[in-house]
């Protein structure tokens, strides 16, 4: 017999550690489909002009969502960084 297991149990901090950097991957992923949204765009009354500029102020406020949470979870990652000991402390 197999001696009994305890459950699995990951730090609180190094949780959230991981779970934003596995934001700050999937970030382009989600940006580059929400760029490629003004490509499915079919304005029936609007004209070529006025479709393009919505397209480019959809793109523009597009990019500077993305860079302000990037830079969010940048931060955060930074400082979680910063507060971790050192791997041989303590030991």
């Amino acid at each position: 017999m197999s001696p009994e297991r305890g459950p699995v149990f990951l730090a609180r901090r190094t949780y959230r550690r991981r779970r934003l950097a596995d934001a700050a991957r999937l970030l382009p992923i989600v940006g580059t489909v929400l760029i490629c949204i003004p490509l499915l765009w079919q304005g029936e009354g609007a004209s070529g002009s006025t479709r393009t500029t919505m397209a480019m102020f959809y793109i523009f406020g597009l990019w500077m969502i993305l860079a302000t949470i990037a830079g969010i979870i940048s931060r955060h990652l930074r400082a979680a960084e910063n507060k971790e000991p050192p791997r041989g402390a303590g030991s």
